[in-house]
């Protein structure tokens, strides 16, 4: 199982909304087909009353299997319904990479 997909199948157990997991290894400076690099947005009404440090923190403890090994990098976009609608349903975009710019 790739990376990303045991991501995506532990987010699974915060009852997301919406989850997009995206593997942005690509704009880096690694191997081609690496998995070192992901965006994940995520909605879920388990953020309700969580400040963003302790909805982050949840995370890290969902993937710290994946955090201790493969993954490098994790962008984090954690939403209540509430301020996922007030967005437009939309995420930020990342920024380029200015360690490798993808070569």
């Amino acid at each position: 199982m790739s990376v990303q997909a045991r991501i995506e199948e532990k987010l699974t157990a915060l009852e997301p909304l919406h989850v997009t997991v995206e593997n942005e290894s690509h704009m880096h400076h690694v191997p081609p087909n690496s998995e070192t690099h992901f965006k994940v947005t995520l909605v879920s009404e388990r953020f309700e009353g969580l400040m963003p440090v302790k909805r982050h923190q949840l995370i890290y403890a969902t993937l710290a299997d994946e955090l201790a090994g493969p993954v490098h990098a994790l962008a984090l976009h954690l939403y209540t319904p509430r301020q996922w609608a007030a967005r437009g349903e939309s995420r930020p975009d990342s920024p380029s990479c200015r360690g490798g710019g993808g070569r």
